[in-house]
């Protein structure tokens, strides 16, 4: 959870909008990469503003990395690729978001993102750009367009009432999420696609197209276990060999086309210098259940046997059993303005409401009912002043669930407290640390005489290797510090 705010993950088209766009079912519009005739009930304009409203709620809630140089070179990467493409008058925007997760994905209208994650375990501008053009591919071909239109049409008719709350139904299994855009999840002729066109966009600005095999390598091991598994891998299913099928490529282009290319490693390889590598404790983390978050000073406790997560915008969790789930959000005004805010939502019937404390903090604790599109819940709210900011402590459980799952939530509510360990306020990340080699030596070798605060095998993962391969006198290596 960082210091932002703001929900904005995905687009839920209401019946009006759908009963509008019915009446252009006779039109069709012509793929700009294949000069097809297909199926579309979105226009471009409709495709940029989802795109940059989407785009904005990522910008809001996670925010990107404070390295300029960096936000720079994927801009330049992205624009160069974008003006060259079958759809150049787009408004394209790239950005980096400041996001541990191995993922890179685009927004209908031209709105390209790639994390920070991603970049630490990148070796070169060559690998970002076949990271960029492929994402370039989704938006020139319309792949989320071409989706997103299949599933309104299917859903015409079917979308009726409303869900209480946007608040309450964003996480978990327990109410689902509704359609995102984020997580659209693309068919393999849709990947192949984007992959070629990712090896012709980075081809044509003359990166090194023998560089993008790593790529695929690099998120397969990733998805092996040496390391967090790559978003990238669930949002873009790998369909086959894509390491392989990418050098069938380079293979097959004319003799002579692959000479002068350009890689740039070492400049890529020193923007990341001092950037931080996996999860920024600053903005919140884990120590067995219990979760500290050391810039705003808080610290709760997460019941036993529940799987939780840290997000941008909230820390979540869900019971094992999925009966319930847990959300700490921000909230504005103090806790009893905004304990009155969400219970004057449509859809929630308040139970029980008191002013209380908790841990001597100003607090106010509520029991309701709600009805939800997925049917009805029980739920219990606090609201907590500490440290200059309102938190909102969300318990959602199914009837079923409630009488089990109650006293569980209200113990995480009890647990909300000041955070005052020196230990935990001091918690600093992981940062990438370059090393330019005085001499030869093996990736093992290297990560014994440089240790890491990761795993050998993430430190192989981050630079490209293994432990047996010859690291050149004067090569430059990632060390995690």
């Amino acid at each position: 959870m960082t210091h932002r705010t703001g929900y904005v993950m995905g687009i839920t088209w209401k019946l009006p909008v759908l009963c509008s766009v019915m009446l252009s079912l006779s039109s069709c519009a012509t793929n700009p990469v294949t000069g097809r005739r297909e199926l579309s009930l979105i226009s471009e304009a409709q495709e940029v503003q989802m795109g940059r409203e989407a785009s904005a709620g990522d910008l809001k809630r996670v925010g990107e990395v404070p390295q300029v140089e960096v936000q720079a070179m994927v801009r330049r990467i992205g624009m160069a690729m974008a003006a060259k493409s079958e759809r150049p008058n787009l408004p394209w925007e790239f950005h980096v978001l400041d996001d541990a997760a191995v993922n890179a994905f685009a927004y209908p209208g031209g709105f390209i993102f790639v994390t920070r994650g991603l970049l630490t375990n990148l070796n070169s501008e060559a690998e970002l750009a076949e990271v960029i053009g492929h994402e370039i591919g989704h938006v020139t071909a319309k792949h989320s367009v071409v989706q997103m239109s299949q599933q309104q049409l299917a859903q015409i008719g079917l979308v009726g009432a409303s869900i209480f709350s946007s608040t309450v139904a964003k996480y978990g299994d327990v109410l689902g999420t509704g359609a995102s855009l984020l997580f659209l999840k693309f068919g393999r002729d849709d990947e192949l696609q984007s992959d070629a066109l990712g090896f012709q966009y980075s081809l044509a600005q003359g990166y090194d197209v023998r560089e993008a095999p790593k790529v695929f390598e690099t998120l397969g091991r990733l998805s092996g276990g040496g390391g967090r598994i790559p978003e990238w891998q669930s949002t873009h299913p790998d369909p086959g060999n894509r390491a392989q099928r990418a050098e069938q490529r380079a293979a097959q282009l004319a003799p002579g086309a692959l000479n002068g290319l350009k890689v740039n490693r070492e400049s890529y390889l020193r923007l990341l210098n001092g950037m931080v590598f996996g999860e920024n404790p600053r903005q919140g983390y884990f120590e067995g259940s219990r979760f500290y978050h050391p810039d705003l000073r808080f610290q709760f406790d997460f019941p036993s046997g529940w799987k939780f997560a840290n997000q941008p915008e909230a820390v979540v969790g869900v019971s094992g059993d999925n009966g319930a789930q847990l959300q700490l959000l921000p909230a504005t005004g103090s806790p009893a303005q905004a304990m009155q805010a969400f219970l004057g939502q449509q859809g929630v019937t308040t139970r029980q409401a008191s002013n209380t404390t908790v841990n001597g903090l100003t607090a106010a604790a509520a029991t309701f009912d709600a009805t939800t599109q997925q049917g009805a819940l029980q739920g219990r709210a606090l609201t907590v002043a500490h440290n200059g900011q309102t938190y909102l402590l969300l318990g959602l459980m199914v009837p079923q669930a409630a009488a089990a799952r109650a006293p569980e939530v209200d113990a995480v509510f009890r647990s909300f407290r000041a955070l005052t360990d020196v230990n935990a306020l001091n918690k600093q990340p992981a940062k990438v640390e370059l090393v330019t080699l005085d001499q030869a030596m093996t990736g093992a070798q290297f990560v014994q005489r440089y240790p890491s605060a990761v795993s050998a095998e993430e430190v192989y993962i981050a630079n490209g290797i293994d432990g047996g391969t010859t690291l050149a006198r004067g090569t430059i290596v990632k060390r995690i510090r």
